[in-house]
């Protein structure tokens, strides 16, 4: 192991360690990623006692013009910032919970108390790191062998481990989804035994972890991890709704949770970003509202994008999520994810595609994208018509936003120009005639100039005055 710690930090903190007489290991995620091969630039150091003070010396080893310390006394915790570096020093300790809560009582340990209380195996591993054992591997749960075999087990009883500290349950899922390792299958048992103490952790950690499992490569793992364990209804119950079928006169409608997954997956396929896989979690959130039954058409979601565009915010307040511009974004995307798909089965007129882009602005690129991941039927004829039809959709909106500038649209002649004009007071009639151009301009009947819209007005004002 000693190959993995070429960086001199390890030396130095190896010469200090051994200059206070303590005990020192690099252990947990810096250990586990090393076997992953992923780059870390976090590393935890614990020691057996003396963990500030061994904080303070490599401090000042590294030199205090080359570094940053923080101090956290009342946690028994330093940190130490250097470089792009950030290591974390800390007294092994052992662990006590108390039912209510997942924050620990805390008492002075051993490394092996230490590795006791980490969450899974392959967070239990230690590198030692004074002269007499520097580089030595020590794994006394199996986790090197867990992690050749892509499983996600606990160090000590499942059920204990989870039931002490249930963020344990969403971070074993988030592992699962982000590394594609299996849950051994007592500890996935223990998940769905405990998961009602999932209501002592707080919204913003659960919110954290969900985050990560939607930002995983293959999201869909996480999610159904989350329902057949039973958390999904407990923390994300609008999501949980959309599961099951129906059938009424022999005609059934799709699973829209699975649909749902299979459109997120699509996303991250072509997209890491965060706001995005949410437009796709949510884009037909409120199919299970607006679910009817019409003998001559079968199953009908109508208005389903309206009733989710105004699901959106109290669902990002209940999973305390940003009640700012990203959540305005998410929304926008949920209204308007049918209105490619309309123009991709019918005749594409520019009107149609002037009126998207004009309504998407600079998150046209998005919702194409979104409208194109929506595409989960199994007839290849369709997927191959459709896929077609959006690639029209995307030039027809090059070529118009080219030439007509929509993306963003100003309007050529403004209110207050309007009223000027015509010499108006701030009234309906203002109003009306705004709109009139700005229909005028979307449907092709008038350029996008500004002359062309100040013959159009006095046209239009004769009309309507």
């Amino acid at each position: 192991m000693e190959k993995h710690l070429t960086h001199p930090i390890f030396k130095t903190i190896a010469g200090c360690a051994d200059t206070l007489n303590v005990e020192a290991y690099v252990i947990g995620g810096f250990v586990r990623d090393i076997f992953l091969e992923r780059p870390s630039k976090d590393i935890d150091v614990v020691t057996v006692g003396k963990g500030i003070e061994l904080a303070e010396l490599v401090y000042r080893a590294i030199g205090e013009d080359k570094a940053h310390l923080s101090v956290f006394k009342n946690f028994g915790t330093a940190q130490v910032k250097t470089g792009d570096l950030e290591i974390e020093f800390v007294g092994a300790r052992k662990e006590s919970y108390d039912r209510h809560s997942r924050k620990p009582i805390v008492e002075d340990g051993s490394l092996e108390d230490d590795q006791n209380r980490r969450d899974f195996t392959m967070n239990a591993l230690a590198i030692g790191l004074n002269r007499n054992n520097f580089g030595k591997l020590i794994d006394p749960f199996g986790g090197l062998d867990d992690m050749r075999q892509k499983l996600i087990r606990t160090p000590l009883d499942p059920e204990i481990t989870y039931s002490d500290d249930p963020l344990r349950m969403m971070r074993a899922i988030r592992f699962a989804s982000q590394l594609g390792f299996t849950i051994e299958s007592t500890s996935l048992d223990a998940i769905t035994k405990t998961r009602d103490r999932i209501g002592i952790i707080s919204k913003e950690r659960i919110a954290d972890e969900l985050n990560k499992i939607i930002l995983s490569p293959v999201p869909s793992v996480g999610f159904k991890l989350l329902s057949d364990t039973g958390l999904l209804p407990l923390i994300f119950p609008d999501m949980m709704k959309l599961h099951g079928v129906e059938t009424v006169n022999g005609k059934t409608h799709k699973d829209n949770f699975y649909h749902t997954l299979e459109v997120l997956d699509n996303v991250a396929k072509n997209s890491s970003d965060l706001w995005l896989r949410w437009a796709a979690i949510l884009h037909d959130i409120a199919k299970p509202a607006t679910k009817r039954f019409e003998p001559e058409h079968g199953w009908t979601f109508h208005g389903h994008e309206v009733k989710g565009a105004k699901m959106v915010p109290k669902i990002f307040e209940h999973l305390r999520l940003p009640l700012n511009d990203r959540m305005k974004y998410v929304q926008k995307l949920v209204l308007l994810h049918l209105r490619p798909i309309v123009l991709a089965k019918t005749e594409i007129t520019d009107s149609a595609v002037r009126r998207v882009l004009f309504e998407a602005g600079d998150d046209i690129d998005d919702l194409m994208l979104l409208c194109e991941a929506d595409i989960t039927t199994k007839n290849p004829n369709k997927v191959k018509r459709y896929l077609h039809n959006f690639g029209i959709v995307r030039q027809k909106l090059e070529e118009l936003e080219e030439k007509d500038r929509i993306r963003n649209w100003q309007p050529p002649v403004s209110g207050e120009e309007i009223m000027t004009i015509f010499e108006l007071p701030p009234c309906k009639l203002v109003g009306d005639l705004k709109n009139a151009l700005k229909d005028a301009i979307l449907d092709g009947i008038i350029p996008n100039e500004r002359e062309a819209a100040l013959t159009f007005l006095q046209a239009k004002a004769k009309e309507i005055a």
